[in-house]
């Protein structure tokens, strides 16, 4: 290993020191309204840098992450319910077997969840990934609609529009900073590996990149079936968090939020993606303030509800504006880049 490589991981791992000892501190100091402001932040991290894996990275329009994030989210909690809570919550029609007696600890849950937002990507994926540009979305869009259509409806399976209510809120700072951690890690390994060089090729030129050898199909469908595991871990986080789902939560809504996120982040950039995650989730809240009624001396100024909503709507939109491939194109930050700064040299130094 040469010098620059220990210096490399040794700054990696003082960093996932330092995120460490700030969950720490927030886990003993911190309240309940920042605690679940953390975890959501984290969780909404492993959704837009997965999401942004086919999206941003492949290179192609990908509007169907809710229906991974809704089976994930559904096997999850179906299988952390006990028996006893299982028939407390299924009035209208029991539970099917074996999920009315299956109980299993949360990370085979999560697990569980991953696995099965994978096998429903692998199945959809050969007739999905033949397709390209608008005909993606529209068949990805429709996929999305096609699954929370039927958890609105399998009465035996989801609980129909009921939902699923009193779950055991597993989801801590450890579980979903440690999943997003691993999402990181792993997307940035693909990223950097031979693969994803391929899955950039393909985003370039797709028929340049099958004439230099590179299997389009091969790759984009591993770039879904590694984007459909960890939106499916992240509906199993999510569940937990808010300890209750139902189908409205998954509609087309939840990728319209994820869309915006990869977009003004920089499409292809994984550290965009989570700056943007950042600005988004905390900025949204920030802005609760406008919607509160202000007093300027005997003046009184009531609150105006949905404000928020327009305030951060023009802000994104001149965000866009000014800067059109996102905060942060497809940069990506690096170790290098931060020492060439520290010690004053230009980028390409």
């Amino acid at each position: 290993m040469d010098k620059s490589s220990w210096w490399h991981r040794l700054c990696t791992f003082l960093s996932l020191g330092l995120l460490f000892l700030l969950l720490l501190a927030a886990h003993y100091w911190a309240g309940d309204y920042y605690l679940r402001l953390l975890n959501t932040t984290a969780v909404f991290i492993t959704m837009a840098v997965s999401y942004n894996l086919i999206n941003g990275i492949c290179g192609q329009l990908h509007l169907g992450p809710n229906a991974f994030v809704t089976l994930g989210a559904y096997t999850a909690a179906l299988l952390t319910l006990t028996p006893a809570e299982k028939q407390a919550s299924f009035l209208i029609a029991p539970l099917v077997w074996p999920l009315s007696d299956l109980a299993l600890p949360f990370p085979l849950a999560l697990l569980a969840g991953g696995l099965v937002a994978v096998l429903f990507a692998y199945l959809t994926g050969f007739p999905v990934l033949r397709v390209r540009g608008d005909y993606l979305a529209i068949v990805t869009l429709g996929f999305g609609e096609v699954i929370r259509v039927l958890a609105n409806n399998l009465q035996t399976v989801t609980n129909g529009p009921m939902g699923l209510k009193g779950l055991t809120p597993y989801t801590n700072l450890w579980w979903s900073w440690g999943v997003a951690v691993l999402t990181v890690a792993t997307v940035m390994g693909l990223k950097k590996s031979g693969f994803g060089r391929a899955m950039q090729a393909i985003r370039a030129d797709e028929t340049a990149a099958r004439a230099m050898g590179i299997e389009p199909f091969r790759h984009l469908l591993l770039a879904f079936l590694v984007s459909a595991f960890f939106l499916g871990v992240a509906g199993g986080l999510l569940a937990h968090l808010i300890t209750t789902i139902s189908p409205t939560l998954f509609t087309f809504f939840l990728t319209f939020n994820l869309l915006i996120i990869i977009v003004l982040g920089g499409l292809g950039s994984t550290t965009g993606a989570i700056l943007a995650t950042i600005i988004i989730t905390w900025g949204n809240e920030w802005l609760r303030v406008v919607e509160e009624p202000l007093d300027f001396g005997t003046f009184r100024l009531p609150g105006i509800p949905g404000l928020r909503t327009v305030i951060f709507s023009l802000l994104l939109l001149v965000l866009i504006i000014f800067y059109r491939r996102g905060l942060l194109g497809r940069w990506e930050f690096s170790w290098d880049w931060l020492f060439r700064k520290i010690q004053g040299r230009p980028d390409g130094g």
